[in-house]
């Protein structure tokens, strides 16, 4: 069972996580976005089993508040970034794909 202080430190290391993969959106680096996604995925599935409801002391509740806070505003800019690139990506994708129809059609010139 994890005891207060354990829970704080993982909500800290997922807070620690998800401030580099916000830095790896920022730097276009997906390869390590998607590697540090792992790991925080990793650390919140160990909450989920581990975490008990824990009567936290109002400095700790009031911690982990703000932990939470700073991963869900972390998550909100990197889904903007990593939005962005998707619709680019899509974009190209169809530019792609509308060429491959073209010179099918029509040959190479």
């Amino acid at each position: 069972m994890m005891d207060s202080m354990e829970m704080i430190s993982i909500y800290e290391n997922v807070a620690t996580i998800t401030d580099q993969m916000l830095s790896a959106a920022r730097s276009g680096d997906w390869d390590l976005l998607s590697k540090l996604e792992f790991d925080c995925s990793s650390q919140v599935q160990t909450l989920r089993v581990q975490e008990v409801e824990l009567e936290l002391s109002p400095d700790l509740k009031n911690k982990k508040i703000q932990i939470i806070k700073k991963i869900l505003a972390d998550d909100k800019e990197i889904r903007n970034l990593t939005e962005s690139w998707m619709a680019q990506l899509a974009n190209i994708m169809r530019s792609s794909e509308s060429n491959r129809k073209l010179s099918r059609t029509y040959g190479s010139s």
